[in-house]
């Protein structure tokens, strides 16, 4: 049985990982709640320790700050103003409810409309929209570590039956 939920949660996991490219689903947070899950279901004995969890929940919450600060620093990075950066927010918030492709575009559209609207020529305004776009994409690329990461830190810390 021991295996059954090794197996379980690696199968979530790798799920949490896809989770980690798509915007809206919480990836490292899907690892995470498997890791748990595992811990109760396996038992103490072949789950992950407590000190393991606590560094998944510390990864959890990196992952969220890397996402939230790399559009930030990226626009920053490229010279948008608060305006720009306030576009990208709005733009991500209304992305949530519009869909998929959505989501990835409009932050971009709302920092360049920020930027217009601060003033700037569409050259400038549209150079604040790149930064955008690569900051986020550092998001993705830096979530996705961290993903991998947490999922080989649980392969190592547990008991399972596959590697005995």
């Amino acid at each position: 049985m021991d295996l059954v939920w090794w197996f379980v949660a690696v199968v979530v996991m790798a799920i949490g990982l896809i989770g980690t490219v798509l915007p809206i689903v919480p990836g490292t947070t899907i690892i995470l709640g498997a890791a748990i899950g595992h811990r109760l279901l396996a038992g103490p004995e072949d789950g992950v320790g407590w000190w393991a969890l606590g560094v998944l929940v510390l990864l959890t919450a990196l992952s969220y700050a890397v996402d939230f600060l790399a559009g930030y620093v990226g626009a920053k990075r490229f010279g948008a103003s608060r305006w720009g950066v306030a576009g990208a927010v709005v733009g991500g918030i209304v992305g949530i409810f519009t869909g998929f492709i959505t989501l990835l575009v409009l932050p971009i559209v709302g920092a360049i409309i920020g930027e217009l609207i601060a003033g700037k020529r569409l050259v400038a305004a549209g150079k604040a929209g790149w930064g955008t776009l690569l900051g986020n994409l550092a998001g993705i690329i830096g979530k996705l570590a961290i993903a991998l990461a947490m999922i080989v830190l649980f392969i190592m810390n547990t008991h399972s039956p596959a590697f005995r």
